[in-house]
């Protein structure tokens, strides 16, 4: 049987690169985002590039919880296996804590688009991937989910929570066949560095952390990767 990766916020950047990448090794591809433009972008730029792969895509806020349901029914209704679910979903809110709203709506939207959409797809697939005995489950953390960056504010402390909650699924499915791997890249050149005045030779390369992805994964049963912490050569920015 084909096997399929889920790769959510797959429309750009690093999560594109992940779903080129395992197009490339005959991986049927599952994506969302919250733009139904992107995904059109998306689906005419892979039926150009590898026209042999099916791509099953849904326009859905993954920072809503019901929004988040109807993603994890969509992949259960392709009725194939979950080989592959890359949780890439996120955005990058700078500013210090102290300066944040008095309501604190800038943590709330970190939490839940960082952090609370990956636990809420990855509870909702789990149970099919251990039905299975089977599969990989990547979270895009950060360098900044072990490194307190100034003006990182309330992006830092969800994705130090997204690493916390990435070691205890490691630690609760070592006995599942699921293997759980942590990707903390530096910067790397997407849209999320646009306007900064710095050469691209001084970022990583979307398809750097691709190709460290698909190489985790294609390890076989016996080891696992816990943790992919890459950076540019010359260090952070």
């Amino acid at each position: 049987m084909q096997k399929t990766i889920v790769v959510t916020g797959g429309t750009k950047g690093i999560g594109k690169a992940i779903l080129a990448r395992f197009a490339q090794a005959g991986f049927q591809l599952v994506t969302c985002s919250r733009s139904t433009d992107s995904l059109d972008e998306l689906r005419e730029d892979f039926q150009e590039r590898f026209p042999q792969a099916t791509l099953h895509a849904l326009a859905v806020d993954l920072s809503r919880p019901n929004e988040a349901r109807r993603f994890v029914d969509f992949v259960l209704g392709l009725g194939t296996t979950v080989d592959v679910l890359v949780n890439n979903a996120g955005y990058f809110i700078p500013g210090r804590l102290q300066d944040d709203a008095a309501d604190g709506s800038t943590m709330r939207e970190m939490l839940a688009v960082n952090l609370l959409s990956a636990y809420d797809v990855t509870r909702g697939l789990l149970p099919h991937m251990l039905e299975q005995e089977a599969g990989h489950i990547f979270t895009m953390c950060s360098t900044a989910s072990i490194t307190a960056y100034p003006n990182g504010g309330a992006y830092g402390v969800a994705k130090f929570a997204l690493y916390g909650m990435t070691k205890n699924l490691r630690e609760e499915l070592k006995h599942s066949n699921v293997r759980v791997t942590a990707i903390l890249p530096g910067a790397t050149l997407t849209a999320s560095w646009e306007g900064v005045d710095l050469p691209a030779e001084r970022f990583m390369k979307a398809e750097d952390v691709a190709e460290a992805v698909y190489g985790a994964y294609s390890l076989s049963p016996q080891a696992v990767i816990e943790e992919i912490l890459m950076r540019p050569q010359l260090g952070d920015i």
